[in-house]
């Protein structure tokens, strides 16, 4: 497969190259970049912008650390409809709370998990209240004790 053929996920190996880079740097300058993937900056500007337009990089984020914020509880709550028959509309129903960091639509008995930060035990003793309260589910909570890893950049 050369340099320009395209590689599992239909992107070529210079894209995928560029995208493993900013996944980890995404302050890399495009100086840096070319350097990094061995173009010129206006190849690796126009990739970027390409790469941009077609969805496979969707953005530049800050890690905020939740210790440092106030927001020192990380918890998993998987969510179990009451009602099998209601409507799939959970996400919608918990959108308002800001405290829900992740959603994710699940195979298994739970329907979804949802990932938060709260400041403390009574926090998430109220958010999980407003959960099951808007989307009326059971849930099934996960307290986060430490976190050796998050985050890290797909392999690429």
């Amino acid at each position: 497969m050369s340099e320009r053929s395209a590689t599992p996920g239909g992107l070529e190996a210079t894209d995928r190259a560029i995208l493993r880079e900013l996944a980890r740097d995404g302050r890399c300058s495009f100086t840096d970049l070319a350097e990094r993937v061995g173009l010129s900056v206006s190849a690796v500007h126009q990739r970027v912008r390409r790469l941009e337009q077609r969805g496979a990089l969707q953005g530049y984020t800050a890690k905020v650390d939740g210790d440092q914020i106030g927001l020192p509880l990380t918890a998993f709550i998987s969510l179990t409809p009451i009602d099998p028959a209601a409507p799939d509309d959970y996400p919608q129903r918990l959108e308002h709370l800001p405290e829900i960091e992740s959603c994710y639509s699940v195979a298994g008995d739970e329907s979804y998990i949802l990932q938060v930060r709260v400041t403390s035990p009574l926090g998430l003793e109220e958010l999980l209240r407003q959960i099951r309260e808007a989307a009326k589910v059971s849930t099934r909570t996960t307290v986060v004790l430490s976190t050796p890893f998050e985050h890290r950049p797909p392999a690429i």
